[in-house]
C-alpha cells in the first residue's frame, strides 16, 4: 500500500467527520488542550500529504494511528531531552462531579496502550475492526481487552466509591 497526496476535498471531508472525536481522544490521551490542538492539526496535515492508496484501508483507523504515534513520539522526545511533561490542563467539566474525577484518576492508572484502546473506542467511536488495525490485534482480541478493561475500571470505581477512597488508592488489576 503506497501513500499518495490526498486532495484537499478528501481531507476536508475527513476533517468534518472526525476532527471532534479525534480532538476529544487527544485531550484525554495527553491531558493538555494545547497539545491536543497541535497534534490534531499535525494529523490532518499528514493526511493532506498522503493517505494510504488502498480503498480497503480504514481512514479513521489511519487518523488515530497517526495521532497515537505523534503523541508517543512527543513523549519520547521530551523524555530524551529531559523535559518533564507539563502538568495536565484538564478541560472544564459541566458540573463538579466527583465521579468524573474518579474516572479520570482511574484511567490515568492504566498503561498507555490500554488507555488509548479504551479512549479510542469510547471517545473516538472506533469499531473493533478499526481498533484491530491501530493496535495490530485481531478484532476478537480487541473485544476481549476492552471487556477486561471495562470490568477492571468498574471494579476499581465501585470499590473506591463504596470505601470512600480515591481510585489512586486502589490498584487496577486485570483479571
Amino acid at each position: 500500500m503506497r501513500e499518495i497526496p490526498a486532495g484537499p476535498e478528501r481531507v476536508a471531508r475527513l476533517f468534518e467527520r472526525h476532527h471532534l472525536a479525534l480532538y476529544r481522544y487527544l485531550v484525554s490521551a495527553t491531558g493538555s488542550v494545547p497539545v491536543a490542538e497541535d497534534v490534531t492539526q499535525d494529523v490532518f496535515l499528514r493526511a493532506l500529504r498522503g493517505l494510504p492508496d488502498d480503498p480497503a484501508a480504514h481512514e479513521r483507523a489511519w487518523l488515530y494511528t497517526t495521532a497515537r504515534h505523534l503523541v508517543l513520539n512527543r513523549r519520547r522526545d521530551l523524555a530524551r531531552r529531559g523535559i518533564p511533561e507539563e502538568l495536565p490542563e484538564l478541560p472544564a467539566r459541566a458540573a463538579p462531579a466527583a465521579d468524573a474525577f474518579d474516572l479520570h484518576e482511574a484511567l490515568d492508572r492504566l498503561d498507555a496502550p490500554e488507555r488509548d484502546l479504551l479512549l479510542m473506542r469510547e471517545l473516538g467511536g472506533l469499531g473493533y475492526e478499526e481498533l484491530s488495525k491501530v493496535f495490530d490485534l485481531t478484532p476478537d482480541a480487541v473485544r476481549s481487552r476492552l471487556h477486561r478493561l471495562r470490568l477492571s475500571l468498574r471494579n476499581v470505581l465501585t470499590r473506591s466509591w463504596a470505601a470512600g477512597t480515591r481510585p489512586g488508592e486502589t490498584e487496577i488489576r486485570h483479571e
